[in-house]
């Protein structure tokens, strides 16, 4: 069965109709299908196009077939070319005529998008639920490791010290971020194509906002030509998934540095790292690797579809066809991800002791500036003359912490005898009180605003 063959002579070609067919994923649109040709039914009731017993012949046959969707019975057939001719074959199978008349003012470029749309929107909340718990394991990292300092770095270089659950919660807003764009994609989703037709609309007395409340919409398309052809919503989540690609690469990379020998900051759970077939000493940070490794795969499905939607015509065009699996892609990806992640940090063991023996006195660099600067040199001054301590000390082979006060005097008179006291982590931690800061009295004050963010509803 066909759903468009009346006007061909010859069958068409066994590798084109390989090549054509998009059963083998579209499959997956199979509820959602479902559900809008049951909305169309009650359309075209009310449109006057079918009879009451019509609507309820095919509701009947529509539930039973969802059923059998739901319970793994529904038997695909060679010839089925999508999903909608799969379902429109079995309904015919059911209840016999009727069934040829659910298509009747509907398309498979209206109906396509709509699937694509109901699919989405029902797969945002349980993505949503899964960035929220790698949130909250970062959230609950920072507050176990509350006490415990460490070396901050930009450039990869050491830079000054800073809380560790500084640096966990500096990974949490990010998917913050995420999560408050994914929010603001399923208001760009929720429009209804449904009862656009092929491009011009539909030729019968269609209620479009019925149907948008029926399955839930919250608008519905303006232009018949654009909504049939519209994959924004495609492109922007695949954006967004990439994106949260991107920031947990980010905290993945973080997470093999701090691990491997030459730091020695953490330590992963048994559970979640590898061995070496060769080297048995080896303890491989894999789950880390693979996240860092699929955020390319991630932002490939993106420049795919941004690559096949830029040369596109207005209205519908096969090429559309290519949007669906790199939508499934994505969402099995973060969600074969994220919750990994979040068990692998859960276990993470923190060594303390290390990291605080990498605080050495050029990471409170700055502090030594900032102590001029209270004394009223200008921070411009201030920074040049501590400039010269560190290319003193490193003369000397000592540390800025081990220069005499002498030493001192010789690059400045305003270093007077407590300059020692500059070099303690906990002092420069401390300091940065600021809204934002590392100090544990602003760290505690943002984990109040992430356990806020995670309480409220996007």
């Amino acid at each position: 069965m066909k759903l468009w063959g009346g006007r061909f002579s010859d069958r068409l070609d066994a590798a084109a109709w390989k090549l054509n067919a998009s059963i083998d994923f579209d499959r997956r649109l199979a509820l959602q299908d479902v559900r809008g040709s049951l909305a169309w039914a009650d359309a075209l009731e009310r449109a006057g196009i079918l009879t009451v017993e019509e609507r309820a012949q095919i509701r009947a046959g529509l539930g039973a077939i969802e059923a059998e969707f739901q319970n793994g019975t529904f038997l695909f057939q060679e010839q089925d070319e999508d999903i909608h001719t799969a379902v429109e074959r079995r309904l015919g199978e059911l209840i016999g005529a009727p069934a040829g008349k659910l298509h009747s003012g509907r398309s498979r470029n209206d109906q396509v998008v709509t699937d694509l749309r109901l699919w989405l929107l029902d797969h945002l909340p349980a993505l949503d639920e899964e960035l929220r718990r790698m949130q909250g394991a970062l959230l609950d990292r920072a507050r176990t490791d509350l006490g415990t300092l460490m070396p901050g770095y930009t450039h990869l270089q050491p830079a000054q010290p800073i809380l560790l659950s500084h640096w966990w919660l500096s990974h949490f807003w990010p998917l913050e971020r995420d999560r408050g764009r994914l929010a603001e994609l399923e208001a760009r989703t929720s429009v209804l194509p449904l009862g656009s037709g092929a491009l011009a609309g539909a030729p019968f007395p269609i209620d479009r906002k019925v149907i948008a409340a029926e399955l839930g919409f919250a608008a519905v398309s303006e232009n018949s030509i654009d909504a049939v052809s519209d994959r924004d919503f495609a492109a922007e989540f695949l954006f967004c998934a990439a994106l949260v690609g991107i920031h947990l690469s980010r905290l993945a990379e973080a997470v093999i540095l701090f691990s491997s020998a030459e730091f020695g900051y953490f330590t992963l759970p048994d559970a979640f790292t590898t061995g070496s077939s060769l080297m048995p000493q080896k303890k491989n940070p894999d789950m880390f690797e693979l996240a860092r490794g699929k955020s390319g795969a991630l932002l490939g499905y993106l420049v795919g579809l941004m690559t096949t939607l830029k040369g596109l015509p207005s209205a519908y065009d096969k090429d559309l066809q290519e949007d669906k699996v790199p939508l499934f892609n994505a969402l099995d990806t973060l969600n074969a991800v994220l919750p990994v992640l979040a068990n692998a940090l859960e276990g993470l063991s923190i060594q303390g002791e290390r990291m605080h023996s990498r605080l050495g006195a050029e990471l409170m660099a700055t502090d030594l500036a900032d102590y001029l600067v209270e004394k009223g040199i200008p921070f411009r001054q201030a920074h040049t003359l501590v400039g010269e301590a560190v290319k003193l000390s490193g003369r000397l082979g000592v540390n800025l912490d081990e220069l005499q006060p002498d030493e001192y005097r010789a690059i400045s008179p305003d270093f007077g005898p407590d300059v020692a006291q500059v070099f303690s982590a906990e002092n420069s931690v401390n300091r940065r009180r600021a809204y934002g800061g590392t100090a544990p009295s602003a760290v505690e004050e943002q984990i109040l605003s992430a356990q806020a963010a995670l309480d409220r509803e996007l």
